[in-house]
């Protein structure tokens, strides 16, 4: 029997990303069929293993996504980012933690990975493949910047770049809807709706922390957020779909920028 932390490491090492995927979602039906041990023999990489394609970027430089299959493919992208950051979060701080939180990210891990198939097949739809455009690191950035913290981690990943997924969706879906896409509009709302529940477990975790520690959340977050988000907490925000995954519009008020 191998333990979740060997098989968190096995995913995070595996550069193919169909691979990748298909072996999240095989090691997270291990775990919640009790064939994983409940044991960290190794640390994580600090970086995940990466395919060849797609071409990595800065941010700033990335082209603008005027198009359907560049929209799809970044959305891709995100997605398969999405499974190594949750592996990682079970890797790197499942030890210290009750097992329900190793519960929740390899549920979350096994959702990124389904996610990240549909959107491969609606690619193909398009006779388009992951890995046939660049993408941006700055996801992983924001992982190694928060490698040492797990409060960080999850003030940066659940609560400020997947609740911002939550107020740009929509309006995604609305874009796929306009083009008579509808398959593509019903994965985005698939996606959209399990991320509610993605955002409630960082907030839950980031409240027990805060809680155990004796710190108040709402001060905690918006220091965290200050300190190591490098880019901006911006309007418009989708409260009725924070206020469903728990997330109080009283934490990122305060750091909104004006944009009046």
């Amino acid at each position: 029997m191998i333990s979740v932390g060997e098989a968190a490491n096995e995913v995070l090492m595996t550069a193919d990303p169909d691979e990748k995927a298909r072996l999240g979602r095989s090691h997270a039906n291990s775990w919640f069929t009790d064939k994983l041990a409940h044991d960290f023999p190794q640390p994580p990489p600090d970086r995940p293993a990466r395919p060849d394609k797609p071409r990595l970027l800065m941010p700033r430089y990335m082209p603008k996504r005027h198009n359907m299959v560049a929209l799809l493919h970044a959305i891709t992208h995100i997605e398969l980012n999405a499974i190594d950051l949750a592996w990682d979060m079970v890797a790197r701080f499942g030890q210290n933690m009750p097992r329900s939180f190793i519960d929740d990210w390899v549920r979350v891990a096994d959702d990124e990975a389904r996610h990240f198939r549909m959107l491969c097949d609606r690619l193909s739809s398009y006779d388009a493949s992951y890995g046939d455009l660049p993408a941006h690191d700055g996801l992983w950035q924001s992982a190694m910047d928060t490698a040492h913290d797990l409060k960080a981690r999850l003030a940066i990943v659940p609560l400020v770049l997947e609740a911002r997924g939550l107020d740009v969706t929509p309006s995604i879906i609305a874009r796929f809807d306009k083009a008579q896409d509808q398959e593509s509009a019903q994965v985005l709302k698939i996606i959209y709706e399990e991320e509610i529940s993605h955002v409630h477990a960082g907030q839950k975790w980031f409240k027990y922390l805060c809680e155990g520690q004796e710190i108040e959340p709402k001060q905690c977050y918006q220091r965290l957020v200050r300190q190591y988000f490098k880019g901006q907490i911006k309007p418009p925000f989708n409260t009725k779909a924070r206020d469903q995954a728990g997330f109080e519009v009283d934490f990122y008020l305060p750091l909104a920028i004006n944009l009046k």
